[in-house]
């Protein structure tokens, strides 16, 4: 006899009457129709966009305004961002008109864009995020070399770290400016996460040697200690020939038909590029690795209203003199954002320090605190000031 305290649990939940009833899915044909019809509006939106592009390319070339204005920019992206309401998140809104403003150059006039290569390079993987596909990379050698090529007129604009989240300052970038000041002008700066891979294309447990940039190599230092204790780590002079040399020996293994071995740190850019596969990506130690870059150029960047200040000084030669700048800038409520130094080159144990402040040089209040400044100092040069850069590309 069944216990009538015992009773058996309803298979079918009751609805709770306070949700929302979700709606019956229309026809899937239906929706690709709709879909469809949709596209060929945003098609005819988007060549009329062009078409007010290509005047307004005319309008420039006959006034001499550059191509790329990083204020104009900021100033797109932030009101298309404040429209989304949504489901497309901010992200995805971001990487659509990023590429837009790209063909949108190409319009104008073909932009050609310098960076630290070879390609696959994580300066690479910056410049496409920044300026899109259809606009022309050059490859150039070393960062001194993107510098060289700006002044030259040779690209319009370079692509050169500043720091890493991890590592600090880029010591390469620091020396080119003190080499170019005066003659470029940080024009943008650019946010981007480091993610790096292991590339390879032999089995986990064949992996021998790993080719990686000492620096790539330190920032995944604890997960190649635990899963490849034993493996060879082959210093290379970029991430991108770690790449490559991993492609090369993979190849030579495959011809000779012995067991591969080789694999490499690098990006997973640098794997495609190259031909080799994302074995395991973001072995990175810190999940919140970003490097930043400065987008220089002959001209001058125009206030956006959010913007940074980089200064390039000396201080005079008594004690407190670094203290006294300071004071200046904390006295006129300006932030400081950044601050390194390099030894000045000319005599043993001179410095040259390196500033980012939050404001525009021809904001009134930097204007004035730019010219106390020059009281404390041997030497003062502004490199550049350029919208803030608000989002990790």
């Amino acid at each position: 006899m069944a216990d009538p305290e015992q009773t058996s649990p309803d298979p079918t939940p009751t609805p709770d009457p306070a949700e929302p009833a979700e709606p019956a899915p229309r026809p899937l044909d239906e929706l690709r129709e709709l879909i469809d019809s949709i596209d060929a509006g945003l098609i005819e939106l988007l060549n009329k966009r062009a078409s007010l592009v290509v005047e307004v390319g005319w309008s420039k070339r006959g006034s001499g305004v550059p191509i790329y204005a990083p204020h104009r920019e900021q100033e797109v992206l932030q009101r298309v961002l404040d429209a989304n309401k949504g489901p497309l998140p901010e992200r995805s809104i971001e990487g659509i008109y990023r590429e837009l403003m790209s063909g949108s150059f190409a319009l104008e006039r073909s932009l050609r864009i310098g960076y630290l290569g070879p390609p696959g390079s994580y300066s690479h993987l910056a410049a496409t995020r920044q300026f899109g596909s259809s606009v022309s990379f050059e490859d150039l050698h070393d960062i001194a070399g993107v510098f060289t090529e700006v002044r030259r007129g040779h690209v319009d604009y370079g692509l050169a770290p500043i720091e890493n989240s991890a590592i600090g300052g880029v010591v390469e970038t620091l020396d080119a400016l003190m080499t170019s000041a005066g003659e470029i002008s940080i024009y943008a700066e650019v946010q981007i996460a480091v993610h790096h891979a292991l590339l390879t294309n032999c089995e986990p447990s064949e992996v021998r040697r790993i080719h990686a940039k000492p620096e790539a190599a330190a920032q995944c230092r604890v997960w190649l200690a635990t899963q490849y204790p034993q493996a060879e780590i082959v210093p290379s002079p970029s991430s991108s020939r770690a790449a490559q040399t991993a492609s090369e020996e993979a190849r030579l293994a495959q011809s000779i038909a012995a067991k591969g071995g080789s694999a490499a740190i690098g990006s997973a850019l640098a794997g495609q590029i190259y031909g080799v596969n994302v074995l395991f990506d973001r072995i990175e130690d810190n999940p919140n690795n970003v490097t930043r870059f400065f987008v220089i150029s002959k001209q001058q960047a125009e206030r956006s209203g959010d913007d940074k200040t980089s200064i390039m000084l000396k201080t005079v030669d008594k004690p407190g003199a670094l203290a006294e700048v300071l004071t200046v800038l904390a006295s006129a409520g300006i932030n400081l954002s950044h601050l390194d130094k390099r030894p000045s080159g000319a005599v043993n144990w001179d410095y040259t320090f390196f500033m980012d402040a939050l404001g525009h040089r021809d904001d009134p209040q930097m204007a004035g605190v730019l010219e106390e400044l020059k009281a404390h100092c041997k030497e003062l040069t502004v490199l550049g000031s350029y919208p803030r850069s608000k989002r990790i590309l």
